[in-house]
């Protein structure tokens, strides 16, 4: 009988089958390999597969489609649509700024070209500092708005260096505002691309998606840069045909943008999702999904959804992070009077004036803090009705549904840690004390 086993023994052979891929879920056999009756490796695949999936992975990132959100690949055909056509009218705009200089004319000189080429880039840099002051904390909390608007300040700067050789007088003038212009879009451009790079990454590969988009975004600039010197080739001493192309090619931009953005389910808390999501959960007890509420969203500036109404927009009658100081007589009494039993356990106080509901944020709050504060002051816009006070009301609210509303957030795929807002630089201390304690 041992012998027979020998013989089974000898009988059987090992196979390996040789496999590539970067993720598990995104394997192909390229080989198998065995020795009967002699080594033989037969091989799976033609070599053409195999060479652009090699390709392929310099431009996706690893374990993709398994490794970044749905939205990824929508969001960077339309980014990458919108990317080509800049390039493509940055040779048209960087032809007429050099015309502008003197380029080509025995007049220009070497150091007026200089100075004037030196003035447009300190504009550019002291601009860009100065946008990161005043705007440089909301730039996370909206990002999509501001990826809007960072394109088209981009297309303004452009829209600035074409029209320069019209105004010789003023060309200093023009192209510094330019380039002020393009550094507002420095500055949003890649602030808001790295929000969306985290929100891309599933896997904690930001770095890989990062890296991926910079080599999408060379591919695009190197295609953008061969049809642009043809462009301006064709369109050479033609001023109808420069502008033509220049105005056709800007509205595909500004269309390509608004596809990008309108594409992207993002799945953090700001000021408009938390509002939109609170109204539907009170008058349906119902949490939308992050892909829902993306097709809600008001990805304009503010300013130019002026005309909708307030009570659709909730988030637009609450403000949070209210200086104590700025509020009037009336308010103030009003506020210490009713606070302390409403709020006595509570990180926040919250005060109507003019219509509008201020939470006032204690300094020790937590970022869950804030986050039930500006709830609480949504539910209490909702809520207000005349001149009637609702705040014990909302108190029952919050007291009953809020840990409910919390919770089915989270079970739709909603981060709940924080609310993504411009940093709260206005916080207050409070202490409840007895009525009748003397005050030395």
């Amino acid at each position: 009988m041992e012998g027979i086993s020998e013989v089974a023994k000898s009988k059987q052979q090992l196979i390996i089958e040789e496999w590539n891929g970067s993720s598990s879920t995104k394997l192909f056999k390229t080989a198998t390999i065995f020795a009967s009756p002699s080594l033989s490796i037969h091989r799976s695949g033609s070599r053409f597969n195999h060479v652009w999936r090699r390709v392929l992975q310099a431009f996706v990132p690893e374990g993709f489609p398994g490794s970044v959100t749905p939205d990824y690949v929508p969001f960077q055909v339309w980014d990458s649509l919108q990317g080509l056509s800049t390039y493509i009218r940055t040779m048209l705009s960087t032809q007429a700024l050099l015309s502008a200089i003197g380029v080509g004319e025995k007049s220009a000189t070497v150091i007026g070209a200089t100075f004037q080429w030196f003035l447009r880039d300190l504009t550019g840099m002291l601009g860009g500092v100065l946008f990161t002051f005043y705007q440089g904390s909301n730039l996370d909390s909206n990002a999509k708005m501001w990826r809007l608007v960072a394109d088209l300040m981009n297309d303004l700067g452009m829209l600035m260096d074409l029209l320069s050789p019209l105004f010789p007088s003023a060309f200093a003038f023009v192209v510094c505002l330019g380039s002020l212009s393009r550094s507002f879009t420095g500055v949003a451009s890649g602030a808001t691309r790295a929000a969306l790079t985290q929100h891309f990454a599933l896997q904690n590969n930001a770095a890989d998606i990062s890296a991926k988009e910079g080599s999408q975004e060379t591919m695009a600039t190197m295609i953008g840069m061969a049809l642009g010197m043809l462009l301006a080739r064709i369109t050479i001493g033609n001023p109808f045909a420069i502008w033509f192309s220049f105005l056709f090619l800007t509205m595909f931009h500004m269309y390509a943008n608004y596809r990008a953005v309108r594409c992207l389910s993002l799945n953090s808390l700001n000021f408009q999702r938390s509002s939109i999501l609170l109204q539907q959960f009170m008058e349906t007890d119902q949490v939308l999904s992050p892909e829902q509420v993306s097709t809600m969203e008001h990805v304009l500036p503010m300013w130019t959804t002026s005309w909708i109404s307030k009570d659709k927009l909730l988030h637009m009658r609450v403000e949070l992070g209210v200086r104590v100081s700025s509020l009037g007589h009336q308010e103030m009494m009003d506020l210490l009077h009713s606070s302390a039993a409403i709020y006595e356990k509570a990180k926040y106080l919250l005060v109507e004036r003019k219509g509008i509901i201020g939470a006032i944020v204690h300094k020790d709050s937590s970022a869950a803090d804030v986050l039930q504060s500006y709830i609480h002051a949504l539910v209490v816009a909702k809520m207000v009705d005349g001149n009637r006070s609702v705040h014990s009301e909302s108190q029952s609210w919050m007291d009953e549904k809020y840990e409910v509303f919390i919770h089915k957030l989270k079970s739709s795929g909603w981060k709940t840690e924080r609310l993504l807002s411009p940093s709260l630089i206005w916080r207050a201390n409070w202490i409840t004390e007895p009525l009748d304690k003397k005050i030395d």
